[in-house]
């Protein structure tokens, strides 16, 4: 496992409501805006197994299950809003899913596994229990979101869509082997902050090539 955590915690004061609210909006402005699939993401797509299905969950504008399909992955893009992925609608290989996670309506993938699950950039905590179900045995999770000290920094700062130190750890240590972990403050990028993220495997013995 690889643990990188480097980071200094500026003193900032308390944004305003109205600087929330338009933080907000351009940070979701940002995310739709990106275009290339997360490093960490590509790094280790080769481990999916080949030809399996892959889900892209809270896939903004599916720029991780547009990586899959160019690697021959027929693909799942789910989010609540879909406008971004009109794109796709045509393709045969791609699924599109809009559903609303978070309003307490029952897991929309029920009983369906996947060879890779793929989650970037979200955090419902709720959830943890269908997305580790999500992933097939062999199958590989792929999940990098924000973890705490990123309110140091900018949004998001509620601890609700912060990881704990550690926590995608302790999230699959029982269950899945654990490719690659790394904690820490990314400085550069579309998105920079203190990220937190794991690959790891459902099953299985024997080490993975990286």
């Amino acid at each position: 496992m690889v643990y990188t955590i480097s980071f200094t915690l500026p003193s900032l004061t308390e944004p305003s409501k109205e600087m929330v609210k338009s933080e907000e909006n351009s940070k979701l402005r940002r995310y739709l805006q990106i275009t290339e699939p997360s490093p960490w993401v590509r790094r280790f797509a080769p481990l999916v197994p080949e030809n399996g299905p892959v889900l892209d969950l809270a896939c903004g504008n599916a720029r991780h299950a547009r990586l899959f399909l160019t690697r021959g992955h027929s693909v799942v893009a789910l989010d609540r809003d879909v406008e971004p992925l009109d794109g796709l609608a045509g393709d045969a290989d791609v699924e599109i899913i809009g559903a609303d996670l978070e309003d307490g309506r029952p897991w929309p993938l029920e009983g369906r596994t996947f060879a890779g699950v793929v989650v970037v950039n979200y955090l419902y905590r709720p959830l943890f229990p269908h997305i580790l179900d999500a992933v097939a045995e062999g199958g590989v999770l792929l999940y990098e979101t924000f973890a705490r000290g990123n309110e140091k920094y900018r949004r998001p700062r509620n601890p609700d869509h912060l990881l704990m130190d550690g926590e995608l750890i302790d999230l699959v240590k029982d269950r899945f082997r654990i490719v690659c972990f790394e904690q820490g403050l990314v400085e550069k990028g579309p998105l920079p902050g203190v990220i937190q993220r794991i690959c790891a495997v459902n099953g299985g013995t024997e080490p993975s090539p990286i």
